[in-house]
């Protein structure tokens, strides 16, 4: 059986780009062409698992990837993988898991997807941060030197920036009214966020590399190509709408109430520890998370090319309202 790369999280935000991105790069690559691609997702009959499934390179397997062991890995001959995990409270253990099993399994390198990187530290008050500052740690610690590894430490998703000025948006468009706009921004503070499709390019070029140990143990910084802060979002929903945004909230997280409420107290987790998440947009609302940031290897690689613009043009027309 042929190498394989292993997507995991391929129908998610980030796993898609990569395995749309990847077949054409291992095409034009004499060492890697030919290597089978396996994506992994939870429902082979999702939209997205249907679309990746018409690759003709791209082999889509239903597996929840926390159940990998070291024999599936070998079975499959997996010896590059992509992993986009979940951020839930127990992502350490199952994460962690799996790295154990791809070192004993042979797997030559990772590229995996961090979270911001002005938070990855062992005393951020947000709990999903320190995850991935203990994972970060324990694939740079001796034990693990067979298996190289790439961490990207995005900043935050620009469509979840976004997403409720094309509410506003459409709401003022279909009724003239307006609600209280909610920004998770700050108003005046610059932040480079970026679109999560170009982070799974960039894997995918991570990927394809030659000679992955040039990366082996680089923990790399993304943003998006232009800063925005709040009260430049909202000077872009008054220039789509006409009008003037009446009440805006700054610094909203309220949205962690409903994420709670629905999702996380029927499992019993602790409010403490989910609650933190609201901590996390500190260090952009300081200013700590501009695109001035962006690794220059990311640069070189594949620069991040959409703008706030862009996503918010995107955003109304998959709403049927630009």
């Amino acid at each position: 059986m042929t190498p394989t790369i292993l997507i995991i999280g391929a129908t998610g935000n980030t796993g898609r780009a990569v395995a749309q991105t990847l077949p054409e790069l291992i095409r034009s690559n004499s060492t890697l062409n030919g290597n089978r691609i396996i994506a992994l997702t939870r429902s082979s009959s999702s939209p997205v698992a249907r679309e990746l499934a018409k690759l003709p390179e791209v082999e889509v397997i239903e597996q929840n990837w926390v159940e990998i062991t070291a024999d599936w890995l070998r079975e499959n001959q997996v010896a590059r993988a992509f992993i986009a995990s979940h951020n839930e409270p127990n992502q350490f253990a199952e994460e962690s898991t799996f790295y154990v099993n791809a070192l004993n399994a042979g797997v030559k390198y990772v590229v995996r997807i961090s979270t911001t990187a002005a938070n990855v530290h062992p005393d951020c008050p947000a709990y999903y941060p320190r995850q991935h500052w203990a994972i970060e740690a324990m694939l740079g610690s001796p034990e693990f030197n067979n298996l190289q590894w790439t961490s990207l430490q995005p900043n935050v998703f620009s469509p979840l920036v976004i997403s409720p000025a094309a509410a506003f948006i459409k709401k003022y468009r279909e009724t003239g009214e307006q609600d209280t706009l909610r920004l998770m921004l700050s108003e005046d503070a610059p932040v480079g966020i970026i679109d999560p499709d170009e982070i799974g390019v960039i894997a995918a070029h991570l990927l394809a590399q030659d000679d992955t140990s040039v990366h082996n143990k680089a923990k790399y910084i993304l943003n998006g190509p232009e800063d925005i802060s709040g009260k430049q979002l909202v000077d872009m929903i008054e220039k789509y709408t006409g009008a003037t945004v009446k009440d805006v909230r700054y610094k909203d997280v309220s949205f962690i109430d409903k994420l709670f409420e629905y999702q996380y107290a029927p499992t019993k987790q602790s409010k403490n520890v989910i609650y933190s998440i609201k901590r996390a947009p500190e260090t952009a609302w300081e200013g700590k998370c501009s695109s001035s940031t962006t690794s220059k290897e990311i640069l070189e690689l594949a620069a991040p090319k959409r703008t706030p613009t862009d996503v918010l043009d995107a955003l109304l027309k998959e709403e049927g309202n630009f």
